[in-house]
């Protein structure tokens, strides 16, 4: 067993160093907390928490997938925090996308957008793709700024995975509402003012 797997990793919770608005990051830098990169890591964190609360209403085997995915979630936190990946993103995105794939081959295809519910797993999976496509916002934000970040290709896995949240909730829903958009009515002239 190497060093680092016998150290804690988390020994003090309250620190008190980011008690002035500043945060360090594993490159060792002091960030103030509204930097993109704390954003990212606060999205990412986000995402996975509700992740881990669709989880919790899934039977065994998409739980399993799902723990997997909040695996790659930590991982991106850890990219987030050292600036660089050894990770092939575009691979884990394709795995994704082919997930995905074979969950829609079961679904009829959608002429409208659905409202997000459908019970209680298929809302926490639309709670959960809605947080992950914000961390995808903020990947491309903080990557913006960060050359190493958008080099590494992350961005496109947040993407797929948003995809597949979608069509899991679909996969999970008892029943599907389909948006009505609110028609303009023009108003009836044919009464005539008294």
């Amino acid at each position: 067993m190497n060093e680092r797997r016998r150290r804690n990793r988390i020994d003090r919770v309250t620190t008190r160093s980011g008690d002035t608005g500043e945060t360090s990051l594993a490159d060792g830098r002091r960030y103030p907390k509204h930097h993109s990169k704390i954003e990212l890591a606060g999205a990412l964190d986000e995402a996975n928490t509700f992740m881990g609360a669709l989880a919790e209403e899934t039977d065994a085997s998409v739980t399993r997938r799902l723990r997997a995915l909040q695996a790659r979630l930590f991982d991106l936190g850890a990219v987030v925090a050292t600036g660089h990946s050894e990770i092939d993103w575009h691979s884990l995105a394709a795995n994704v996308d082919q997930d995905t794939a074979k969950l829609n081959t079961n679904l009829k295809p959608l002429r409208e957008f659905i409202l997000p519910g459908g019970g209680r797993a298929a809302a926490a999976a639309h709670v959960a793709r809605a947080a992950v496509r914000r961390a995808e916002r903020a990947w491309w934000a903080a990557a913006d700024e960060s050359s190493d970040l958008a080099a590494t290709g992350a961005g496109v896995f947040l993407n797929r995975l948003s995809d597949h949240l979608f069509v899991l909730a679909r996969t999970l829903a008892n029943t599907e509402v389909v948006w009505e958009p609110l028609q303009h009515q023009a108003p009836d002239v044919s009464e005539k003012p008294t």
